[in-house]
């Protein structure tokens, strides 16, 4: 069984030291693709994705991509970009404005490289899929429906699957607010992203998993993300982690803000 941190104190002190380690390693996201594992575990369910995965990343809070890595941004895009201070990293500052830390909630698509499980739940029409990190959900719905032109826009925008074959489910999503961040460099995205996403499931216990961002207001390209693995925990349960802002302004307080370097005089 995973060893959880006691407390939300205790995973804030877990990110900001993967933050300080990695500052000083270059992420490993230069491969485009991974190759597929090689598991010893049974064949994969047909066109099933029931039970609790855990991302396997750095161990700490992931970005999409490396930052050089990105593609270029529109102008609207590049302005709000260094209009972001974030509270971690390379560029964190004093005073950092990165929506989380006023436990705004993550967004989507980067609550999906955190370093905390996420469950899915497969019903008539539609697969829910709870995370951990904030406790939060959202529904993909499989009934045959359109993805919405006019979705008014949320946190975790709206979503559709389908299954290509028995072993891939395909998301897409629209339909999000401009208030979350890409990552937690300050990447920011605007209402009209478009999300797609591919879980390709390998083994009975192993998922590759594909993100495409397509957003033509911020970004001159899409935003390929590189191949990610997502194991099952069987033993796993989803535990309560929700953001609590008085636990939250004590971290930042007492840790993240005289851990930030002060800018240059």
């Amino acid at each position: 069984m995973r060893i959880r941190p006691t407390s939300f104190f205790a995973c804030r002190m877990a990110a900001l030291t993967a933050a300080i380690v990695l500052s000083f390693v270059v992420p490993a996201l230069a491969a485009p693709r991974q190759a597929a594992p090689k598991s010893a575990s049974s064949a994969a369910p047909k066109r099933d994705l029931t039970g609790v995965w855990q991302y396997q990343g750095s161990g700490g809070a992931d970005a999409i991509n490396d930052d050089k890595d990105m593609p270029p941004m529109t102008a609207w895009a590049k302005a709000r970009f260094d209009a972001e201070k974030p509270g971690y990293g390379p560029r964190g500052a004093p005073g950092g404005n990165d929506p989380i830390l006023q436990c705004d909630p993550q967004g989507f698509p980067r609550i999906m490289y955190m370093p905390t499980p996420h469950e899915f739940v497969q019903a008539p029409g539609r697969v829910l899929q709870f995370w951990e990190r904030e406790h939060e959900w959202r529904p993909i719905w499989t009934d045959g429906r359109p993805l919405p032109t006019d979705a008014d826009p949320t946190w975790y925008g709206y979503a559709i699957g389908h299954w290509e074959g028995d072993d891939t489910f395909v998301v897409e999503s629209a339909g999000f607010n401009d208030k979350t961040w890409l990552g937690p460099t300050g990447f920011p995205h605007s209402e009209g992203m478009r999300v797609a996403e591919r879980y390709h499931l390998v083994d009975r216990d192993t998922i590759l998993y594909d993100l495409t961002i397509t957003d033509p207001a911020a970004y001159t390209k899409p935003i390929v993300a590189p191949q990610r693995v997502m194991k099952r925990k069987p033993s796993e349960e989803i535990s309560e982690q929700p953001c609590v802002w008085s636990q939250e302004n004590e971290f930042a307080q007492r840790i993240r803000n005289p851990a930030t370097p002060k800018p240059a005089k």
